[in-house]
């Protein structure tokens, strides 16, 4: 009997936590059990490690990009003159490595000041740029796995964006910077400074300007790395919770160097690198939790309790193709614009890498087209009344057949084979002749796309 309590508890608690809809809980309910769940779904993916070896992987990458980098920055800050403001953000930055973050700092500078970037030559240039940009792309890709998202953006318009990034960004930073401080020492500043309760409200802002900042860079980060349109209301969670947990790092951190002297007598000259190095990871693991964060407040049908990505069965994936040809089908018909991945997506409540693979077998099937806007919008491929419903049926059953398991790659004896193909032949005689236009004008949901439910 002893053993079996704790695997009552366990089910006790698994059905506690994930039982029911959250949407139907009460309010109270549902403001308990949606971030014990989000917490839930954040450790498996934790421990199922792919989070924690991309961060492993940004520390990599990071450690042959920062000098160059910093090197591009400061070439572009000298030229404004502001190139000095560089080291105080490091030392900001490096600053839960204690006493140290001023060596390390200045270890970085002197790396860049003595790289010249005018004896490198076009290839040595062009491998400096290269290199500060693979950072950029690795977290791009970091953020894309995270965000389900298969493709990265254009090689035009990584190269833009990222040289904007790189060249832009820091101009932009240093002059905010530059205009706070003229502000903060202007004449009427002081005065209004020295002035209660204006001195005290000032002092708080101060304080908290630091962490705001931190959330704001974070918020942007997942607003714009992903190649995917991500809510603002999910970026600002994800940059909420990051930038939080970023400052109770950063003085964690720091509390346990200051601790540690141990770490020097083992290491001796390489404890401030193995301090860096996890000081590293911990920040690109946060920044990482911080987008799964996003992802799942965007996307709340991902957060289930089984492990791994959810999948749609047979039957599901026929129910859902042919509801997505309708919708499509309707608007069209009515001549509304189309449906996008992202409306479809929420509309029709699925995770997207499952409505990805219904949509693409009937892209490939010739059922269905892409727009050239952007976001594309999806329309019938070619005439409604030539679309039958079988064929999208057919489609949608035999999707990855082509690149993977074909019925021909399982041969069957002849009983099991006219056993097959008699339920082929029932599921196509329930649809019959019937075609897409057929399942547009029938009365059987309503203008928007709603089941028609009996009064």
């Amino acid at each position: 009997m002893a053993k079996e309590k704790p695997a009552g508890l366990r089910s006790f608690l698994r059905a506690a936590i994930w039982s029911g809809q959250i949407e139907a809980m009460p309010g109270w309910k549902a403001a308990v059990i949606a971030p014990v769940r989000l917490l839930q779904v954040l450790a498996r993916d934790i421990a199922h490690g792919q989070i924690t070896l991309r961060a492993m992987g940004l520390v990599y990458t990071t450690l042959l990009s920062l000098v160059p980098l910093l090197a591009l920055s400061f070439s572009v800050l000298k030229a404004f003159g502001v190139y000095n403001q560089i080291d105080p953000i490091l030392i900001n930055f490096l600053a839960p490595l204690g006493e140290r973050s001023r060596e390390v700092s200045g270890w970085i500078i002197k790396f860049i000041e003595n790289l010249n970037i005018g004896v490198l030559g076009s290839i040595g240039l062009a491998l400096l740029i290269y290199t500060a940009v693979s950072l950029m792309q690795k977290i791009e890709e970091s953020f894309n796995f995270i965000w389900h998202v298969g493709q990265l953006r254009s090689v035009a318009r990584r190269f833009s964006a990222y040289l904007s990034v790189l060249l832009i960004g820091p101009v932009l930073i240093f002059s905010t910077i530059g205009v706070t401080s003229a502000i903060t020492r202007s004449a009427l500043m002081q005065h209004l400074l020295a002035t209660e309760p204006f001195g005290g409200v000032a002092y708080a802002i101060g304080q908290a300007l630091p962490i705001l900042f931190v959330i704001a860079g974070f918020t942007l980060a997942y607003a714009f790395v992903p190649n995917t349109r991500v809510r603002v209301d999910a970026a600002l969670m994800g940059g909420a919770v990051a930038g939080t947990v970023w400052q109770l790092a950063s003085w964690a951190f720091a509390e346990f160097v200051a601790k540690s002297t141990q770490y020097a007598a083992i290491y001796s000259t390489f404890a401030i690198l193995i301090l860096v190095l996890i000081w590293l990871y911990l920040n690109w693991l946060i920044l990482l939790l911080g987008a799964s964060i996003a992802f799942y407040r965007q996307h709340p049908e991902y957060v289930v309790a089984e492990m791994g990505e959810p999948r749609l069965s047979n039957r599901m994936r026929e129910r859902v193709a042919l509801m997505a040809m309708y919708l499509i089908g309707r608007r069209y018909y009515d001549g509304r614009p189309g449906w996008t991945f992202a409306s479809l997506t929420q509309r029709l409540g699925v995770p997207m890498h499952a409505l990805q693979t219904v949509l693409g077998a009937m892209q490939r099937a010739g059922l269905v087209a892409q727009t050239g806007d952007d976001p594309p919008a999806y329309l019938p491929a070619r005439d409604m009344g030539t679309i039958a419903l079988k064929e999208l049926l057919g489609t949608v059953r035999a999707a990855g057949e082509e690149r993977y398991l074909s019925p021909e790659s399982v041969p069957v004896p002849p009983q099991l084979e006219a056993i097959l193909l008699g339920v082929d032949q029932a599921a196509g005689e329930q649809v019959q002749d019937r075609t897409l236009r057929d399942l547009v004008t029938a009365n059987l949901l309503d203008g928007a796309g709603e089941p028609l439910r009996p009064s």
